[in-house]
């Protein structure tokens, strides 16, 4: 496994694979890896012929007020972990490196982005986009591999690959849980005790939502409501928001007449957490 650290030696690499029509296979990630993140290298792993994983910060999706500072790095572990998985490359630059001299051009969707976590986190989807759209640029992959978890940031993602004509094919994998249903997340690791088992909530309004459904209830407001109220009756846990939308579009729906995405976002202590499930119409589960 080599580890890159430059932007344009990850670039020339890229380049030379391709010269070699090699496909390669890319897991974005931010580092502090988890059972969650190899799952995704596993999956990328069984695509291409040549796996890159890419462990960077991101600053310029962190708010001013955000835990960018604070955000848990390990990279000799993770390293390790990636190690054992032969992946082929890591790709781990600086931000100086990534932005040097700051940066003027950002990239934004009008409509996806200020929604959900984009309402909560302003500017974030947009730096987001920019850093995912740099390191395609630099690794040139086939295919990218992504979690459910962070369902807006994929939809995004996807949306602006069919804008922008990448030649990339954006994989999405199950979210991966906890024995309890927690999502697991780098952020966990802030999460007191107490705060641990406060944060199931998440899973259980989406659990309870599932159930709805499954009763055949396709008023995508009730729907909202009742996760709303579960997680709001819940100890140490702040309601970000708790929705219901078109799972392709994220645009919102009255009734679940077509594939949906339930949302859910919450602060518990000092993290903030988010997970989401898939809706299908009631009548396509009979």
């Amino acid at each position: 496994m080599e580890i890159i650290r430059r932007p344009h030696l990850m670039q020339q690499t890229a380049l030379d694979l391709k010269r070699d029509r090699l496909k390669i296979a890319f897991v974005p990630t931010m580092g502090a890896l988890h059972a969650g993140h190899l799952s995704l290298v596993r999956r990328a792993n069984q695509m291409g012929q040549v796996t890159v994983v890419s462990i960077f910060v991101n600053p310029t999706q962190f708010g001013p007020s955000e835990d960018f500072e604070q955000y848990p790095r390990d990279l000799g572990r993770d390293v390790d972990q990636l190690k054992e998985l032969d992946v082929d490359y890591v790709f781990a630059p600086d931000p100086a490196d990534m932005f040097p001299g700051g940066s003027g051009t950002y990239l934004y969707n009008e409509t996806m982005s200020n929604r959900f976590c984009g309402k909560s986190r302003p500017g974030h989807f947009r730096g987001v986009l920019t850093v995912v759209a740099k390191l395609f640029n630099l690794v040139r992959p086939d295919f990218a591999v992504f979690g459910q978890k962070d369902f807006q940031q994929a939809a995004l993602i996807k949306r602006m690959v069919l804008d922008l004509n990448f030649l990339t094919e954006i994989v999405l994998c199950p979210t991966v849980r906890e024995s309890d249903g927690l999502a697991l997340s780098s952020r966990n690791i802030f999460l007191k005790p107490e705060e641990r088992q406060a944060a199931l909530v998440l899973h259980r309004a989406l659990r309870g939502a599932e159930a709805m459904v499954a009763d055949g209830e396709d008023d995508t407001e009730k729907l909202a409501e009742a996760m709303r109220e579960t997680i709001s009756g819940g100890p140490l846990v702040r309601l970000d928001y708790a929705e219901v939308a078109d799972a392709a579009t994220l645009e919102p729906l009255e009734r679940l007449d077509r594939r949906a995405v339930a949302l859910v976002a919450a602060g518990v202590g000092v993290t903030r957490l988010i997970d989401n499930t898939l809706l299908e119409p009631p009548e396509e589960k009979q």
